[in-house]
């Protein structure tokens, strides 16, 4: 069997080959478009040509209420992935495109469905629901979580390695922690949709309410304008003003840049401050995961987080962060931190084996 996996980010699209047969896919080509401007159709034709696929997994966010298991797409499923466009805007449009762009260049071949609310269906009630009227709970409005596929594939790889009680922490332009415990994600900081949660690129993360009801009423924005606000003009973009790339503001603040040093020190805090809260669900801590692009990549960020959480037992020795290794926690503390790729289209191909 040979799959093609399509992963298209809220800024890139990845797009990766695997063959299979009796044993683990194994990744035979890759081929990634980074800082896309929304025209993921002209991306998905950069993708060489010489790969005839079987099957095509493309990663979805959010399937909505009802689609909660990877799938095999039909006329009924992508019906409910339209529908569930308002859930996810700045991801699901993407997906979508690319999915109609892979049925024009491989026509017949099935396309499979991968979710990343798939790994937060258990999460614990107490964390599911919102504190909104019933009403809207029996509508669907709860959390849903996200980075699912990147948090099944840590579970995975890491086994025993991950520990009882692990918060997984998946920064990127998007970014989000998983609370895990026996290998089950039983929390997480992604809400109904994935703007919730932590300081990101272009999104504001969890904020108050009442601010943005007071930006409808004394602005007069609507909807849409307000969701642009939310999703791609705020977070680190919106704070410094110059971008939303970690690499971009880590080189401002190098050079003095006060917007770009704030931006950095908002991110870093907040995601510390989600980490100590998710102890309080796990009961303790016994590893931090750090992965995906900012993640695995930069130094700096990851040494900034561990400082703010070091009354927990978290330590980050600077040399083995410098270096970018494994463990990067200081030898015998009580909180082991590591540093681990993430394999999302991994994961695609694995569930596009079984369902196919």
């Amino acid at each position: 069997m040979r799959i093609a996996c399509l992963n298209a980010g809220s800024s890139s699209l990845k797009a990766a080959f695997f063959a299979v047969d009796d044993a683990e896919p194994v990744r035979v080509a890759s081929h990634n478009v980074e800082r896309i401007a929304g025209d993921y159709e002209t991306a998905l034709a950069t993708v060489p040509g010489d790969f005839a696929p079987d099957v095509v997994a493309h990663r979805f966010v959010h399937g909505g209420p009802d689609l909660v298991e990877h799938v095999v797409i039909d006329d009924r499923v992508r019906a409910e992935l339209e529908a569930a466009v308002p859930l996810a805007p700045l991801h699901l449009p993407a997906a979508l495109a690319v999915l109609g762009a892979a049925e024009q260049r491989w026509p017949g071949v099935p396309n499979v469905a991968c979710f990343d609310t798939a790994f937060h269906r258990n999460l614990l009630p107490a964390a599911r629901r919102l504190a909104l009227p019933e009403e809207f709970d029996a509508a669907g409005v709860h959390r849903y979580g996200f980075h699912g596929l990147s948090f099944e594939y840590l579970v995975q790889q890491l086994g025993p390695g991950l520990g009882r009680r692990a918060v997984l922490a998946h920064l990127g332009n998007g970014s989000s922690l998983a609370a895990v415990r026996d290998g089950i994600g039983i929390d997480t900081t992604m809400g109904f949709t994935p703007a919730g949660g932590l300081v990101m690129g272009t999104r504001t993360g969890d904020i108050d309410p009442g601010a943005l009801i007071y930006i409808l009423r004394s602005r007069g924005v609507g909807a849409d304008e307000l969701e642009r606000i939310v999703d791609r003009q705020s977070g680190l973009l919106g704070i410094a003003g110059s971008s939303s790339d970690v690499r971009d503001l880590l080189a401002a603040r190098d050079a003095g840049d006060e917007r770009a040093t704030l931006a950095l020190d908002i991110y870093e805090s907040v995601a510390a401050k989600h980490i100590a809260a998710l102890t309080t669900v796990l009961g303790g801590l016994d590893t931090v995961v750090f992965t995906a692009g900012i993640g695995e990549r930069s130094a700096a960020v990851r040494a900034g987080i561990g400082a703010r959480l070091a009354h927990l037992g978290v330590t980050v020795s600077a040399d083995a962060n410098a270096n970018n290794a494994v463990i990067i926690s200081i030898a015998g503390a009580p909180v082991t931190v590591r540093v681990e790729p993430t394999d999302e289209e991994l994961m695609m191909a694995r569930h596009a084996r079984a369902l196919v």
